[in-house]
């Protein structure tokens, strides 16, 4: 490589200040060293420093708004979870009527025998026979979508599945990005036009799915597996696709929720899957989806 080529960083490729317009629908991710308001009336906290009588990120993230409280939420941290937030996790352990699963927190989080649909979506006392058969229902190594019911005081997350779209996950392929990239909103569970279905778990763990229908979904309480059921090629193309759009947004500090990821994935479409990895094409379609995204933001 020649010593006076240039590295071209996706800072510089990203429009940060169209970034900025609408911040109330398309948050900003503001860098270190940047300001974010006068000092004056306001109260500074994590992630931010006060010099020349401005409030400054310290860290590169999102700026959250508290009353008067400043800070700025890190893209680069751990998961902190909030009650109701949706999780993708991984079980890590099975114990006593409890499994032990990886949220991307700083610590383990739980999910209580009680707190999950048995097969067949029976809500019921678990009794000991429940008990001795827990490994039947999750085993270390699986896949589990889930939402937050408690946190507890050392920040260790009780997770809830006692509702049919929660459960066990079955074929498809683990995303993981920054938490702080994925838009908290009402929905986390899309089917997308394309073809494919996503789970955005607030943690930072995307799943990425062939869409199911209503009877799949629901069928066995949230613990229906067939790893032996052949997903087509075109299904399999599709949800590659998709995966490399995520990852692409990722790389360009994108926030990821439905309508952006629809987006890259229709700008992907002129190039192969494997393109996708370049660096020359995730930049363009950064670009590309981020100039739709403000396009529809002026319209409304």
């Amino acid at each position: 490589m020649s010593t006076n080529a240039m590295i071209d960083l996706a800072l510089d490729r990203v429009d940060w200040n169209a970034l900025a317009e609408n911040q109330d629908k398309l948050p900003r991710i503001y860098t270190p060293g940047e300001v974010l308001m006068p000092e004056a009336g306001f109260m500074r906290g994590h992630g931010t420093f006060v010099e020349d009588e401005n409030i400054k990120a310290s860290v590169a993230g999102v700026i959250e708004k508290v009353n008067k409280l400043i800070s700025v939420r890190p893209l680069k941290s751990r998961y902190v979870g909030e009650i109701g937030d949706v999780v993708v996790a991984r079980v890590l352990e099975v114990g006593q009527k409890r499994w032990r699963v990886d949220t991307n927190s700083r610590l383990d989080s739980v999910l209580l025998l009680s707190s999950v649909n048995l097969p067949g979506g029976e809500l019921r006392r678990r009794s000991a026979e429940d008990e001795q058969m827990m490994r039947r229902y999750l085993d270390e190594g699986d896949l589990i979508s889930a939402e937050v019911q408690n946190v507890f005081e050392e920040s260790t997350l009780s997770l809830y599945t006692r509702s049919l779209k929660y459960g066990k996950l079955s074929q498809g392929i683990l995303v993981k990005v920054f938490p702080a990239l994925v838009k908290r909103r009402k929905m986390h569970f899309h089917n997308l036009p394309c073809g494919a279905s996503v789970i955005l778990g607030n943690n930072g763990y995307i799943w990425i799915s062939p869409t199911k229908s209503e009877e799949q979904e629901g069928g066995e309480g949230g613990f229906a597996q067939n790893l032996n059921e052949i997903v087509p090629r075109n299904e399999r193309e599709v949800i590659a696709r998709l995966r490399n759009c995520i990852l692409a947004l990722a790389k360009c500090k994108l926030m990821l929720y439905d309508t952006s990821i629809q987006y890259a994935y229709e700008e992907s479409l002129k190039y192969e899957p494997r393109e996708l990895l370049q660096q020359h094409v995730i930049f363009d379609i950064g670009e590309q989806t981020q100039a739709r995204l403000r396009d529809v933001d002026l319209m409304d």
